[in-house]
């Protein structure tokens, strides 16, 4: 007797998809940057989907560069999460050998479930595609569940750090931490 098995994937994005990219990342913004942003800070309601639908859109049929990627985690036809890929743009690493993992988001409903996994493994797969040697990511210093999971994944900090100003004014600051993987 065989089990049933879900019908889960991660491909590479479509411009069908901005919507779906859109809506998961408005609603996960105010999650991951909730203690950091002010709420009525974060973009919401059927303009700012409008506008994030576009440039997702946009991002997605004309890329800056044939190593930008957007993999999405799929259930059946259904995004799940989303990874973005390129060649990183720090200046102490060198953009023809590291990629950059600049996003990483699975819907907080569709957790624990493997979409991460799936999504962190083609990142992977396609940085090496792209012949990037070594992987490098941004983190919120307070994040510790996906700096887990990274860490877990093999992933390691660095001992680079920054701090992001937000709003410009310097009343929203976030601070991150670089961490790092081979890819070879």
């Amino acid at each position: 007797m065989s089990l049933p098995t879900a019908d889960v994937s991660v491909r590479v994005a479509w411009a069908d998809d901005a919507p779906a990219i859109a809506d998961l990342q408005l609603r996960a913004w105010p999650e991951m940057y909730g203690g950091l942003v002010p709420a009525d800070e974060f973009p919401s309601g059927p303009e700012a989907t409008a506008h994030a639908t576009e440039t997702w859109r946009a991002a997605l049929t004309r890329p800056q560069d044939a190593r930008h990627r957007v993999l999405v985690a799929l259930e059946r036809n259904r995004v799940c999460g989303f990874a973005i890929t390129g060649p990183t743009t720090d200046p102490d690493c060198d953009p023809v050998a590291d990629g950059e993992l600049a996003e990483l988001t699975v819907d907080a409903a569709e957790r624990g479930k493997g979409h991460g996994s799936r999504l962190l493994q083609a990142v992977a797969d396609t940085m090496v595609a792209d012949r990037f040697t070594r992987a490098v990511t941004w983190t919120v210093a307070s994040d510790d569940r996906l700096r887990a999971f990274l860490v877990a994944a093999g992933w390691a900090a660095d001992g680079a750090h920054r701090e992001l100003d937000l709003d410009g004014e310097g009343s929203t600051l976030v601070r991150q931490v670089r961490l790092h993987t081979a890819l070879t």
